[in-house]
């Protein structure tokens, strides 16, 4: 109606045409910024995964056809499979014991003792700041008594990676607290009778689901690509079957590591849909 008046007024209309002025430039230009990172991220991530899979289905001799015996040849070598199956069982017990340890104790800092809350961030995030190489130079004696008392078992590599992946877990959960009113939640359950157990891990925990899962998973993507401590302890994980394996037969070990690769995109896929909260239905009024 103002631009009628203007026009009609003999004056210059000022109201801006559809998909013009500032507003709409600056959001095609944040819309091309977009799409140009994504083009070039996309392809900085999917053409080493192509070249390896080409590598792994390259037949043997000039002008061979394609073919995927790399892909099955890899149930050929059973101390590959078991070192898959170990793997498997370390980013279980990593991801269980590292929320185990650090979910009761970051809630109870955040409830009971906030003053301790930089010297817990101060040891969470201390083994991020020391090498791999390093770490094992102070892990080699601690393990000597831990072969002592509990085996020679590669599984044994789960107290090493608690250690390892604490930072990651730690910031994850940290982010999680943030997001909820902690104190609210724990003074309305303790005054409705809950003890201190049923306020962790029946009122808090599941408010924080989505941090425990990012949390989860970030220990299984870093228990899966652990080679360091593995290997200078002479422990066998699936980095170092690879390894070993890369010696006598490039394209199964290629195929081992982007099937784990391809195993961990799934699981952040399928984590991430377990993850979100479906919407309550809506009831209609009568």
């Amino acid at each position: 109606m103002a631009a009628i008046e203007a026009a009609a007024l003999g004056y210059p209309s000022t109201s801006p045409t559809r998909g013009s002025g500032p507003i709409h430039r600056r959001r095609r230009r944040l819309t091309l910024f977009r799409v140009i990172v994504f083009v070039v991220m996309g392809t900085f991530f999917l053409v080493p995964i192509l070249a390896m899979f080409e590598f792994t289905t390259r037949g043997t001799g000039l002008g061979a056809a394609r073919t995927l015996t790399a892909w099955r040849q890899i149930f050929d070598y059973p101390d590959l499979i078991d070192a898959i199956v170990v793997s498997l069982e370390l980013a279980a017990i990593t991801s269980i014991a590292g929320l185990l340890l650090l979910v009761p104790t970051m809630i109870w800092v955040r409830l009971r003792l906030p003053r301790l809350t930089r010297v817990i961030e101060f040891l969470c995030l201390l083994p991020l700041t020391v090498p791999a190489i390093v770490l094992v130079v102070g892990l080699a004696p601690v393990y000597a008594w831990v072969t002592y008392f509990f085996g020679s078992s590669t599984l044994t590599l789960a107290f090493a990676y608690v250690v390892l992946v604490l930072p990651y877990t730690y910031r994850v959960l940290d982010s999680g607290l943030s997001a909820i009113d902690v104190r609210t939640l724990a003074e309305a359950a303790r005054s409705l009778g809950a003890g201190w157990g049923t306020v962790m891990w029946r009122i808090i925990a599941p408010n924080m689901r989505s941090a425990l899962l990012n949390a989860a998973l970030l220990s299984v993507a870093l228990v899966l690509g652990e080679f360091t401590i593995a290997s200078l302890l002479s422990f066998q994980n699936l980095q170092v079957a690879i390894n070993f394996l890369g010696r006598a037969n490039a394209g199964v070990s290629i195929s081992v590591a982007l099937a784990s690769l391809f195993f961990a995109f799934v699981l952040l896929l399928a984590l991430s849909f377990v993850g979100r909260r479906r919407p309550a239905p809506v009831q209609e009024e009568e």
